[in-house]
């Protein structure tokens, strides 16, 4: 029946906003963000601080991406992977734990506790990096960050 009301001259349905859109982003940060909070309990309140910082970054930049159309894509796949994969990733691990080894320390030493804020703070000061590059527009500085990201933050690093 979509073809006969298009024959006639009916629009098409629209095509759907693109998910590196900073709107897309940005609504998938308030889910984010609905996540940490919900999850506050089971994590060091220490924890769910830095978490809501790391937020709070990338709220900042998705900011001042939406101020500016001809913002680097470099900003968007930064905060793309923030908020898609780092942050995600390292609470969710955390949250895998058994409560009763979270304050255990490890033969390597510290925490999986201490070892998480360690990580969401290194998350918030990459995400800071970034977010000085953008308001500078620094491309090679914002390149070179988001590059430093995918090292220091994909799965093999988490080291709960």
């Amino acid at each position: 029946m979509a073809w006969f009301r298009r024959a006639q001259g009916a629009s098409p349905i629209p095509p759907s906003e693109p998910e590196d859109a900073p709107e897309a982003l940005t609504r998938r940060l308030r889910d984010l963000v609905v996540f940490v909070n919900a999850r506050s309990g089971a994590m060091p309140a220490e924890a769910v601080v830095a978490a809501r910082r790391v937020t709070d970054v990338a709220r900042e930049l998705l900011d001042d991406a939406a101020k500016d159309p001809t913002s680097d894509v470099h900003l968007i796949i930064a905060v793309g992977g923030i908020v898609d994969d780092y942050l995600p990733t390292t609470l969710n691990s955390y949250l895998a734990l058994d409560p009763a080894i979270v304050d255990t320390p490890r033969p390597a030493g510290g925490t999986p506790s201490e070892h998480l804020v360690e990580q969401l703070d290194g998350l918030w000061l990459a995400g800071l990096d970034v977010l000085a590059a953008a308001q500078s527009r620094d491309v090679d500085r914002l390149v070179t960050q988001g590059n430093f990201l995918r090292t220091k933050f994909s799965g093999s690093d988490l080291d709960l």
